[in-house]
């Protein structure tokens, strides 16, 4: 199938459906958007639009940031999830801030020196803030064309692979600016259209190019696809235990966290893995704070 009769359709679906979101918005630089990729990683668009905003007013630049304890960024992410990527976010801004002049860069090789930064977000903020001809391949992305193109229902499990890349890299356009306009149209196409559980052919504009749906609509043949537990689990604990750090700025006893979560071996187990993350600092057995 020829590349560009894909195009037209996808970016013409965009112009007229894209959602307006502060990330994609004339404007924005490199901080709004690497601010924006790592918020939205493993986490839905509802949820990350009021941290982003909150996040870009309290530190709008990387220096803003930096000048700030990371124990603060932690603070800030309040219940977004994976904490880490906070702390990943504040050396990044560091990192901006040592080697750039307080400025994201825009090559891939530095954008990808950068702590938390791996090839995906480094093709996003590339492609997205500086225009550049860029294969942003999300999950979003890899599942449009796993059934636009192999028929199938899901795309591959794991990392994206080398075939991936290179077939994403040859399907872009010629011109940076479209490319970059035609890597987030595929990417919005299977947030709102191509989904995961309701894909919505009959309005999708690649329908009539689709190997999956002129196939049938095959089921998948892999290895079940499982949604991962939280209630119970450690991470549910360390997200317990996190929140309540969050709402002191001083150290917090034992004893409060014990309130928190009752089982003493998982609580145990969750405070010594947030303390190994850097994600709190423990000043004793009995007193625990986030990291300074």
């Amino acid at each position: 199938m020829a590349s560009h009769a894909l195009h037209r359709p996808a970016l013409n679906w965009y112009s007229a459906n894209a959602r307006d979101l502060p990330w994609r918005r004339p404007g924005v630089d490199g901080w709004a958007v690497l601010v924006s990729e790592v918020m939205l990683q493993q986490t839905p668009v509802p949820r990350v639009l009021g941290p982003y905003d909150a996040w870009l007013k309290r530190w709008p630049t990387p220096a803003a940031l930096a000048a700030d304890s990371p124990g603060e960024a932690v603070r800030m992410w309040g219940r977004l999830g994976y904490p880490r990527r906070a702390l990943r976010l504040h050396a990044a801004a560091q990192r901006c801030v040592d080697d750039h002049g307080g400025r994201v860069p825009s090559g891939r090789a530095d954008l990808e020196a950068l702590p938390g930064v791996g090839p995906y977000t480094a093709a996003a903020v590339a492609a997205f803030a500086y225009r550049q001809r860029q294969a942003v391949l999300d999950t979003n992305v890899r599942r449009v064309l796993a059934r636009v193109l192999d028929g199938l229902e899901y795309e591959r499990p794991g990392a994206a692979t080398g075939a991936e890349i290179r077939r994403a890299e040859a399907l872009l356009p010629g011109r940076a600016e479209t490319a970059a306009t035609w890597s987030v149209a595929v990417m919005e196409l299977g947030a709102l259209i191509c989904t995961a559980k309701s894909p919505a052919c009959d309005v999708c504009p690649l329908a009539g190019s689709c190997a999956w749906k002129l196939a049938g609509r095959p089921g998948w043949t892999g290895k079940p696809r499982r949604g991962q537990t939280y209630a119970g689990t450690d991470r549910q604990a360390r997200g317990r235990l996190l929140e309540r750090l969050r709402e002191t700025s001083g150290p917090v006893r034992a004893a409060a966290l014990e309130a928190v979560w009752k089982d003493p071996d998982q609580r145990t187990r969750a405070l010594d893995s947030l303390v190994a993350d850097g994600l709190v600092e423990s000043l004793s057995r009995t007193r625990y704070r986030l990291p300074r």
